[in-house]
């Protein structure tokens, strides 16, 4: 596990916020190792108590399709397991054996799933730094309802609609800032995706000196070697920081900002971006309040349902071994 000294950096984001750009960058420094989205966390956090049997924990390490795509093996973490160990120990085991495949002594991670997991995270790694990304929500929701099919798995838990979006970045960002209020400045910053693609430099500075890192040049021109052939839709990877590749002014039917802002404007507001309809600055709509209320309830139920499958042997069923 990391020690006090040097705790894990985690990124968080609601999807489609530039938290892909901020892991590029940061997995660039010389001792940071921020790998590509693990998703898990919660599984192997709701299948394994404190302390750890160590066996069954490499068990379930064997089925998990991340790791490979990591190039990393159970056995490479097998060293770092003992009897006794908290989960998080063991979880942060996981990211210490990828951190030392590449040559760094400290971790990271970047999954924007996450963001319905925070108090797991907060009791998991209790020294962590958290970075949340925020982007305006317009911005996000433009991108994110603009990807093809074949990158989105249309569920109900991936959103269909501006107001569904909305839905999803104002309970999201929410709650990270209380997150942030539990923890406190020494471990949670906040930084605008606007910012990081107007002056990376400077917001890059702001970053490393929160978590503790000297700056690295190396940090920037990630452009020259990033692979996205996998993954189109982080095209603009390729490319150094742009403003304005998303821009909901231009891009956003009107129906669609104003959907967006009945259930998020004054959160809009409150974080200084503009609204096209000043009025709701004023809170969300009846309307837009029920939508809230009936997107929390269902992704309640969502977490709860894959908590009680994930303790149950048919988890292992639908994980067979990969090696």
């Amino acid at each position: 596990m990391a020690t006090a000294s040097e705790p894990p950096v985690i990124v968080l984001g609601v999807r489609r916020s530039g938290t892909t750009l901020l892991r590029v960058m940061l997995d660039r420094h010389s001792r940071l190792a921020v790998p590509d989205e693990s998703y898990f966390i919660p599984q192997l956090a709701e299948r394994h108590e404190t302390p750890v049997h160590p066996g069954r924990f490499l068990d379930d390490l064997r089925r998990l399709p991340t790791l490979s795509e990591w190039g990393l093996s159970a056995s490479a973490v097998r060293p770092r397991l003992r009897e006794g160990m908290a989960v998080g120990e063991a979880i942060a085991a996981v990211y210490e054996a990828y951190a030392a495949l590449r040559g760094k002594p400290r971790w990271g991670d970047k999954t924007p799933m996450y963001m319905q997991y925070l108090g797991l995270l907060r009791r998991l790694f209790p020294t962590a730094r958290f970075v949340h990304l925020i982007r305006d929500g317009r911005d996000a929701a433009t991108s994110f309802l603009g990807m093809p099919e074949g990158v989105v798995t249309r569920t109900w838990a991936h959103p269909r609609s501006a107001a569904d979006f909305a839905c999803q970045w104002r309970t999201e960002v929410e709650h990270a800032r209380r997150l942030g209020e539990r923890v406190g400045a020494g471990r949670y910053l906040e930084v605008r995706y606007e910012a990081l693609v107007a002056d990376p430099e400077e917001t890059l500075d702001r970053v490393c000196a929160f978590v503790g890192l000297e700056p690295e040049a190396g940090m920037l021109g990630y452009e020259h070697d990033v692979d996205v052939s996998s993954k189109p839709h982080q095209e603009s990877l390729r490319r150094p920081p742009t403003p304005g590749l998303r821009d909901w002014r231009a891009q956003m039917a009107p129906e669609e900002v104003r959907a967006f802002e009945d259930v998020a404007g004054d959160l809009l507001s409150a974080l200084g971006y503009e609204l096209r309809d000043a009025a709701r600055a004023a809170g969300p709509t009846v309307a837009a309040r029920a939508r809230l209320a009936h997107y929390r309830l269902r992704s309640t139920a969502w977490r709860a349902t894959g908590r009680a499958v994930r303790r149950t042997p048919f988890w292992r069923r639908r994980h067979p071994p990969l090696a």
